[in-house]
């Protein structure tokens, strides 16, 4: 996916969202989602299992969130 070119647009401000956040999650959520399957791809196409993907994404997050948390 071109990230100038997402397959759904953010809602927009007359759309009376409440939120920039709410309207933002539906996108974020579909890219989040995205990704994650890019990488499981990545990573058997290199020969490992989809659940070492999953366990090595899943550590990456925490990671990120623990990053996040100590800045």
């Amino acid at each position: 996916m071109n990230p100038s070119s997402p397959h759904r647009p953010a809602a927009t401000a007359d759309e009376h969202i409440l939120t920039v956040q709410e309207a933002l999650e539906p996108l974020y959520v579909e890219l989040e989602q995205e990704v994650e399957a890019a990488l499981i791809e990545a990573a058997i196409s290199a020969g490992w299992s989809a659940d070492e993907a999953l366990e090595a994404i899943d550590e990456l997050k925490r990671h990120d969130i623990l990053d996040d948390h100590t800045s």
